[in-house]
């Protein structure tokens, strides 16, 4: 049995991701705020404007926001959760490097977890429905550690299989299950759920976990939204392979609504019926998939700005305190 490398590596990171932020987290205050707003100074002007588009992008309240008292919480009232079953830890902290930094008084509702509708009130969220001029779901930059995951492929797009790839956890998302149903024993796919708690009476679905090394193997891979955004959807794009999929309905901090089918990756329509095409078609003109290959490089490039990611959330929440007349 081949070591999964990368599964280690992650693991490592996540571990040491949680041991800096309990850290962070006995840092008084002001020393921390201290720390924070030097961060803010020394931004350029390029990178300020970048931040206010990218801002503005986030945080779209409409005029009039407010937020509810009953069931907000006070900036200094937000403490880790030690004594509950589901502390929901990478969310907690993502949100609290940057809250920590506003005033004790202020209030702010938010949502962990997975969140594919529009919020009845001015609300922190990982992701909300595209297509809205205003939204009172506000997205910060959560679960970071899982979702923003970048990788270094060193196989070239031409020396992979001209194949697709899809493996995912398939519970109650009738997008990937209508993917299966089409795919999963199409010569052009490897397609597949790896849970076996459901779709019991299609056991063509269910399919063994493949790494993230041998899913590179494959010259497209399979990007369907779950719940809510395709959580591979950032390292695909990142990868000398090219991310296969629908136009996305739910965006994320990674602003999937400003993706470019034919650009950015392979567009499908909703119901699939183009697959075989779609691929065909790359398969017979690699240097088109190298060009979309090489804009998901430069997009995915946006976000690997530690410093200035930080930044953007601060002025998101900026923005969310003063909208809301606090």
């Amino acid at each position: 049995m081949k070591t999964d490398y990368r599964s280690l590596f992650r693991g490592l990171k996540k571990g040491l991701y949680f041991v800096e932020n309990f850290a962070k987290y006995i840092v008084p205050n002001p020393l921390y705020n201290f720390c924070f707003s030097l961060k803010m100074k020394t931004l350029s002007k390029e990178e300020k404007a970048v931040m206010e588009r990218r801002a503005s992008h986030y945080m779209r309240l409409p005029d009039g926001a407010k937020v509810n008292v009953e069931n907000s919480k006070l900036v200094r009232d937000y403490k880790f959760p030690f004594g509950e079953k589901h502390k929901y830890s990478a969310y907690f902290f993502d949100l609290y490097e940057t809250v920590r930094c506003f005033n004790p008084n202020y209030r702010f509702h938010y949502i962990f977890g997975d969140v594919d509708y529009e919020t009845e009130q001015p609300t922190f969220v990982k992701s909300r429905p595209i297509g809205r001029e205003t939204y009172n779901s506000v997205i910060c930059r959560l679960n970071k550690v899982r979702h923003f995951r970048f990788i270094h492929d060193r196989m070239n797009y031409r020396d992979k299989k001209d194949m697709l790839i899809f493996r995912n956890v398939v519970r109650k998302q009738p997008q990937r299950t209508n993917f299966l149903k089409l795919y999963a024993q199409h010569p052009l796919c490897d397609a597949g759920q790896i849970n076996n708690d459901t779709n019991l009476d299609h056991p063509e679905y269910h399919k063994t976990f493949v790494t993230l090394d041998e899913q590179l193997k494959y010259k497209f891979i399979a990007c369907i939204e779950g719940h809510d955004v395709a959580t591979n959807l950032k390292w695909v794009m990142s990868s000398n392979s090219v991310a296969v999929m629908p136009r996305p309905k739910i965006e994320s901090w990674f602003m999937e609504g400003e993706l470019k089918g034919g650009y950015h990756y392979i567009e499908l329509k909703d119901d699939y019926s183009d697959l075989e095409e779609k691929l065909n078609y790359y398969i017979a003109h690699p240097e088109k998939a190298e060009e979309i290959i090489q804009h998901a490089h430069e997009y995915v490039n946006k976000f690997r700005n530690k410093k200035l990611e930080q930044c953007i959330q601060y002025r998101v929440m900026q923005k969310y305190f003063e909208k809301t007349n606090q």
